[in-house]
């Protein structure tokens, strides 16, 4: 779609509202459920490993049914596609709330996936196609305010759904947004120019394969003790093998299944690496704070939600900044004052002890939203803006797709190095705690609690796992730190089209 084809798109306001609306639904049922788990472990009589696959099998089937949307968008046009996704994500919806077995929930939470997988990229997409390029950073900042928000609220929407409602409502509540935004989408969004591209069925089939595996092992390590665990090795083994055929198919097939012209792009591959890399700090403080603020420094559920909102915040008023001066700043500039202050965040949480002020807490929060709202919206325009119209959809597919991948590692990552520092920390601590220096424990030992007694020891052992798990969360923090700081430098791999060509730069002089 050209720029002239973008200003004469109508009803750009309405198309914006729900395109989003179905894009929030989606991000948000991703984490949504997650906070209902133990509710719905003991509704549906299901173990600790089967009550897992409800959100397994929903990231699986995600993963997967994010590649076709490109090629689903050019031969059938992306506003059935958008319908379909639309109100199949929804129905599944309702059947997930009305599941009366572990079997049943299952099922529908991998349809759900296959559905909800294409309302991201189709939603990005859409708004990129229905605007002119000097408009880009103004829908990528509203974009990105609807993909941001799903991490932001689904905890707290589904505790508080779940504490005075049910756990069904979790998916009950897609029902009325599901609606709506069909109802709009059908009245308001043009159809789109059919390609009939050919199918690679050997190239879907051999990277969905690897994706699958590769979600999988990235979910199933932390269980089965990662590469001690015959099933993580299988997984490796399959990825390899199948991006290795992947590779070597797509160089010889006349029609691959990725278009050659996204890895040609500059912007393009530089900035899908780069969104792999912010995945992985994006999710993984968000799944780290909270059970810290929890268990370790005993805050209630509600505040904790309440004292996750400002970095919510943060990253909402970064990306109506960057919104408002779009055009005016150069957006590498903006992407390495994101990366900036999400490292001094980060380095500021490495001095995080067994209890943090509330206003600690909300000060590295905020900072560290403003850094993400700087990072994403400008990196997600720089990355289509050398693009073809005709890829963005397919683009936008494998741009969300390196996110959750990204975000799945991440997670992975960062639990994982948490129980193996707490382990080593517990037993490096312990260890001093002998009958010799038991003064050092007196402090921890409750007047009226026999010395050397089990309550007392119990008593001591939980302060040290406290103390233990602190040092544990601290290490994760500086994990992340170093990775942003090692990405800094991508930042120069990427072009901003809007800058001058230096060969209109002899003209200017010779005026």
């Amino acid at each position: 779609m050209t720029a002239s084809t973008a200003n004469a798109v109508p009803f750009k306001g309405m198309i914006t509202l729900f395109a989003m609306l179905a894009t929030i639904m989606q991000v948000l049922d991703t984490t949504i459920a997650n906070v209902a788990l133990p509710h719905m472990q003991g509704s549906l009589s299901a173990t600790q490993d089967q009550i897992t696959w409800v959100l397994t099998s929903y990231i699986v089937a995600s993963a997967i049914a994010t590649l076709p949307t490109g090629w689903l968008t050019g031969r059938f046009g992306r506003k059935k596609i958008f319908q379909i996704a639309i109100i199949g994500f929804t129905l599944t919806s309702l059947l997930c709330g009305i599941a009366t077995s572990i079997e049943e929930m299952v099922m529908f939470r991998l349809l759900q996936g296959l559905f909800g997988a294409a309302l991201v990229p189709l939603s990005q997409s859409t708004l990129l196609d229905i605007n002119p390029k000097e408009k880009h950073t103004s829908a990528m900042a509203l974009w990105g305010v609807g993909v941001m928000i799903g991490p932001i609220l689904g905890p707290t929407l589904g505790g508080y759904l779940t504490e005075y409602y049910n756990w069904r409502w979790v998916f009950y509540i897609n029902l009325p947004v599901g609606i709506i935004s069909f109802l709009g989408i059908t009245a308001f969004l043009p159809e789109t120019e059919r390609h009939d591209r050919p199918f690679d069925m050997f190239g879907f089939f051999t990277l969905s394969l690897a994706i699958g595996a590769l979600q999988l092992m990235l979910d199933r390590g932390g269980q089965t003790d990662w590469f001690s665990s015959k099933e993580i090795l299988f997984y490796c083994g399959l990825i390899a093998a199948c991006l290795w055929l992947f590779v070597t198919h797509s160089v010889f097939a006349r029609h691959p299944f990725l278009s050659p012209a996204l890895l040609r792009d500059r912007n393009m591959l530089t900035g899908t690496i780069f969104i792999f890399f912010v995945g992985i700090i994006l999710l993984a403080t968000m799944t780290l704070l909270p059970p810290y603020m929890q268990n370790v420094m005993g805050y209630p559920v509600l505040d904790v939600g309440i004292l996750m909102a400002p970095r919510g915040i943060g990253t909402m008023a970064a990306m109506i900044f960057v919104g408002k001066t779009a055009g005016k700043i150069d957006p590498r500039a903006l992407i390495l004052l994101g990366l900036g202050l999400t490292a001094v965040s980060l380095w500021e949480m490495t001095a995080f002890a067994p209890f943090v002020p509330e206003a600690m807490l909300i000060r590295t929060g905020v900072v560290q939203g403003f850094g993400l709202g700087f990072i994403f919206t400008p990196l997600s325009t720089l990355s289509f803006s050398t693009l073809e119209g005709k890829l963005r959809t397919e683009a936008a597919g494998l741009f969300s797709l390196m996110r959750n991948t990204g975000s799945s590692l991440g997670v992975s990552i960062v639990i994982s190095l948490l129980g193996k520092n707490i382990q080593t920390n517990h037993s490096y601590l312990g260890e001093n705690i002998t009958p010799y220096k038991m003064g050092i424990a007196a402090n921890h030992v409750s007047e009226n609690t026999i010395p050397g007694s089990h309550a007392a020891l119990a008593l001591l052992d939980a302060e040290i796992n406290r103390q233990a798990a602190t040092i544990a969360y601290i290490d994760d923090f500086k994990v992340m730190m170093w990775v942003v700081i090692a990405i800094m430098p991508m930042v120069f791999l990427l072009r901003n089209p809007h800058h001058r060509k230096s060969d209109e730069i002899p003209e200017m002089i010779r005026k």
